[in-house]
């Protein structure tokens, strides 16, 4: 197969602006996305995803970046890379993959390549994306253009499974477009390709994938409520289980970002359209939603003695650590909870300080928190930054009788406070 003219990634958060520098390399590449000021930014190499190292911000100089759809017209490889949410009723939010197959179908031309790599349900690609492709631009699937799915495994802040050092699954919609999609990505992927006998095996690979993590996690959650509840260490159970070879190490915590918290809600929309109900998937979900609601009533519990009314500094807004990703963040519900008990309450985040003041009217830095100043401290995310400024800072700002809830253990068992 003769290699594609232009590459074209539509959507350059975290999973499309890897993968448009790494390729970038190897082809011409077009970057576009409908944030005019994500694009600007990325111009100037600003990276608010913090995805580029150094060396990748002077290789991004190489793609095209854009938000003008009439650039997309030379490209004949589309690869899709949009995020895919759920709506407040849980439901499946397909709109920003619906808007995405709209605009590449009104550029397909014959002979090219669309690969989806936005999370779904199994049957989305074969079901609403296609249908769409050839609707608007009249060509037909096979024979005129070729399509295939590809799930992203981007680990936001992380630098050691990075997207070249990961086996990454590759599907088409004929062994004709696997092959050519396999070409592509074989000069980006150095681990291994694994070509899969179909998209719906591809999609249904990747949600359960993320499926497996939130169960997990919620199992580990139950099981810290209980233990809390018998008063037994709950890490030190799991130091001692993890001893054995073939035991999972999961651990307890909250679970938020576009990822695992949205992914097993769209499977589990899709077996309830195809009547079956999914008891195990959605227990998992509503263990890890709730946790928000067991560690506030927990907190509230702790301060209600106090007489006065109690003034906390939560750090730490976003789903992991050291990332500036805050979609779907526990932290941030910890905070709702709070206030409707009155409390004051400060917080601080040094990857969200410039776009999210609005969580708290109280948004502080390291420069300007008092010490001895409140009755509690929350460390809800554990980011580097924050452990190198050690537990006697944490200490120092707390009043006489002040409490200390670390709910990560991030300075191993000096928290009196465990999730």
């Amino acid at each position: 197969m003769k290699n594609p003219r232009i590459i074209g990634v539509i959507g350059l958060g975290y999973v499309g602006l890897p993968i448009a520098v790494s390729l970038s390399k190897h082809f011409k590449v077009i970057g576009f996305d409908i944030d005019s000021r994500r694009v600007d930014n990325l111009s100037k190499g600003v990276d608010d995803t913090n995805e580029l190292s150094i060396s990748n911000k002077k290789e991004l100089k190489k793609v095209k970046l854009t938000n003008n759809k009439n650039d997309l017209k030379k490209v004949n490889f589309f690869i899709i890379t949009v995020p895919t949410p759920i709506y407040k009723n849980k439901k499946p939010d397909l709109r920003n993959l619906i808007s995405a197959s709209e605009t590449v179908s009104k550029y397909l031309k014959k002979n090219d390549v669309i690969v989806y790599e936005s999370t779904t349900y199994p049957g989305c690609t074969d079901n609403i994306c296609i249908p769409i492709l050839e609707k608007i631009s009249k060509l037909k699937i096979n024979k005129d253009f070729y399509c295939g799915y590809s799930p992203e495994r981007i680990n936001p802040g992380d630098k050691k499974h990075t997207l070249n050092k990961i086996a990454k699954i590759i599907s088409g919609s004929n062994s004709t477009a696997t092959q050519k999609i396999f070409q592509v990505y074989k000069n980006i992927i150095s681990k291994k390709l694994v070509k899969v006998k179909s998209i719906k095996i591809a999609e249904a690979s990747k949600i359960i994938e993320n499926i497996q993590r939130d169960i997990n996690i919620a199992l580990m959650n139950e099981l810290s409520k209980i233990f809390n509840k018998l008063k037994i260490d709950f890490s030190e159970v799991l130091k001692a289980s993890k001893t054995k070879w073939n035991f999972l190490n999961f651990s307890p915590g909250l679970v938020g970002g576009h990822c695992i918290g949205v992914d097993p809600y769209y499977l589990a929309d899709l077996a309830k359209n195809n009547k079956i109900d999914s008891k195990i998937i959605l227990s998992g979900r509503k263990i890890n939603d709730e946790m928000h609601n067991y560690i506030s009533n927990k907190i509230h519990k702790s301060l209600k003695k106090n007489k006065k009314k109690s003034k906390i500094i939560l750090f730490g807004l976003t789903f992991k650590e050291n990332i500036p990703d805050f979609r779907n963040s526990q932290s941030i519900e910890i905070i709702e909870d709070l206030k409707k008990y009155n409390y004051q309450i400060d917080t601080f985040d040094p990857f969200v300080e410039k776009k999210f003041k609005g969580v708290s009217k109280h948004f502080v830095n390291f420069n300007n928190i008092k010490n001895n100043d409140y009755d509690l401290v929350i460390i809800a995310v554990s980011h580097k930054i924050f452990i190198e400024k050690g537990l006697l800072f944490f200490k120092k700002i707390l009043n006489k009788n002040g409490k200390f809830f670390d709910l990560k253990n991030i300075f191993n068992n000096e928290a009196d406070f465990k999730l």
